[in-house]
């Protein structure tokens, strides 16, 4: 009897003994496996994550630097063209200008013609035909590229297209209207290249 308390007692103080000692050993090895399996995935992860945004951000880099060269190509494109225009409105304008003032010449040697037939002739009804025939010359030419004179006497008083320098005393019927025309105003197609200076009745 005495034997078999004794051996009882030793199951008892003994931890090796006991069965819930042994597999919570076990588990705690298993645990502890999993933990470090979980970490390492998770840096892989992470580090798998961080190479694609690397790769990403190089490709975002690698294609804004494509769009900055082919912004600044376009620019100087741009550039280039702004100049060109700029440079063939100019010749437009100088060779405009040189062809209108080439027109007038035939128009001069008319009225030199005329000056040194006025010295050799006394008839003066010739040499106020021979001036008609240039002045009607130049009017046709000035015609041809655009300018014409205004129709001013009797019309409305419009301030953009004509300068008042006179008032005159009138009838209530002209009123506002164009007495006199001192100086002819002159158009350029549809824009005003002179004003007329006008009497305006009041």
């Amino acid at each position: 009897m005495e034997m078999d308390n004794h051996k009882q007692n030793q199951q008892q103080h003994n931890p090796a003994a006991d069965p819930q000692n042994q597999p919570e050993i076990i588990d705690n090895i298993g645990e502890a496996d999993d933990e470090n399996l979980s970490a390492e995935q998770i840096e892989n992860d992470e580090m798998n994550e961080i190479n694609k945004l690397a790769a990403e951000l190089g490709e975002t880099k690698a294609q804004l630097e494509k769009e900055k060269k082919e912004y600044l190509f376009l620019m100087a494109e741009f550039d280039n063209f702004r100049k060109r225009t700029l440079k063939e409105k100019s010749e437009i304008l100088k060779n405009g200008a040189e062809n209108v003032l080439k027109g007038l010449l035939p128009i001069v040697d008319d009225f030199e013609r005329g000056l040194q037939a006025a010295e050799e002739s006394q008839d003066a009804s010739a040499i106020r035909d021979g001036m008609t025939l240039i002045y009607n010359n130049l009017v046709k030419y000035l015609e041809t590229h655009g300018v014409k004179a205004m129709d001013t006497n009797g019309a409305d008083f419009d301030p953009d297209r004509h300068e008042a320098i006179a008032m005159v005393a009138s009838g209530a019927e002209q009123k506002g209207k164009i007495i006199d025309t001192l100086t002819k105003g002159y158009m350029l197609n549809d824009k005003v290249l002179r004003h007329a200076k006008v009497a305006v009745g009041q």
